[in-house]
């Protein structure tokens, strides 16, 4: 019998895929999980001393509060991965959504967008970020809005790319003959031939935003006390770093593992060919 989808890809990937897609579905499930699991509250000083050295008591040490780490890296997870995950997603909806637009819409639709999307590409993402949270204050809701914003033309690029080309093929003139409207040729016949390329993309959007909002956060514009996310927890430790590495070394680590993990999965993952027509 042949083995699942799921299982038959997982198969095909090199070692190298298979270590990033645990290390990523490792991550999840500490952003996930991590709430549920963690000893301490995200503020709760459980300890008379500060940057206590890693013990039974406290796995990773206590921070420059008298905080446990592993408690607040299993709840900053969350804010690192689901914040990231979910500007990553909107970055690339809004990017291919945008993309289908300019390449369906007409010469003057298409113009107006690209000229769009290049005004706000030439806005540096660190810059654009940082306006932002001075001007409006930080928040978990405008640290996604602003790391969506800055990475959508990227995505509306790649994605305009690669719909230009879908729709200048024979399958598509074939579909606009048999009488099909924009809409239903954006949807039906260019999207299915992108999702490869734009799942890829997502993956390094993702990436980017994650090293964004943890330099956002080391500059502390991120993500503001009592919680934290692992940007944060490097910032607020590293006068302890000569006494109590462990508080500063993995939440950086964590960066790193993460980053590093998708990437690996990213370079695996074997993308099948575009379709060159409906089944």
């Amino acid at each position: 019998p042949q083995a699942p989808a799921g299982l038959a890809m997982l198969r095909r990937l090199p070692l190298a895929g298979r270590i990033g897609l645990a290390i990523v579905v490792f991550w999840a499930l500490v952003a996930l999980l991590g709430p549920a699991i963690a000893p301490h509250a995200v503020g709760a000083m459980v300890s008379q001393e500060v940057f206590d050295p890693i013990s039974r008591q406290f796995p990773l040490g206590s921070d420059y509060l008298g905080r446990d780490v592993l408690s607040r890296m299993l709840l900053g997870a969350r804010y690192t991965v689901g914040l990231a995950s979910a500007a990553a997603l909107l970055a690339s909806l809004t990017g291919t959504a945008a993309a289908l637009l300019a390449t369906v819409g007409g010469r003057v639709t298409g113009e107006l967008l690209g000229r769009f999307m290049d005004t706000l590409i030439s806005v540096p993402s660190k810059i654009f970020a940082l306006v932002m949270v001075a001007a409006f204050g930080s928040s978990v809701g405008l640290l996604l809005l602003t790391a969506a914003v800055t990475y959508v033309p990227g995505a509306f690029r790649i994605a305009r790319a690669l719909a230009t080309n879908i729709h200048a093929l024979e399958f598509v003139q074939a579909a606009r003959a048999r009488g099909e409207g924009r809409f239903a040729i954006a949807v039906r016949e260019i999207l299915p031939n992108m999702l490869a390329t734009m799942a890829a993309d997502f993956g390094l959007r993702f990436m980017f935003i994650v090293l964004l909002l943890s330099g956002l956060s080391f500059l502390g514009l991120g993500v503001q006390p009592p919680d934290a996310d692992l940007g944060s927890l490097v910032r607020e430790n590293l006068a302890g770093l000569t006494e109590a590495a462990p508080a500063v070394l993995v939440p950086a680590l964590s960066i790193a593992s993460l980053t590093i993990g998708v990437n690996l999965l990213i370079d695996a993952l074997s993308f099948g060919g575009a379709r060159t027509g409906r089944d």
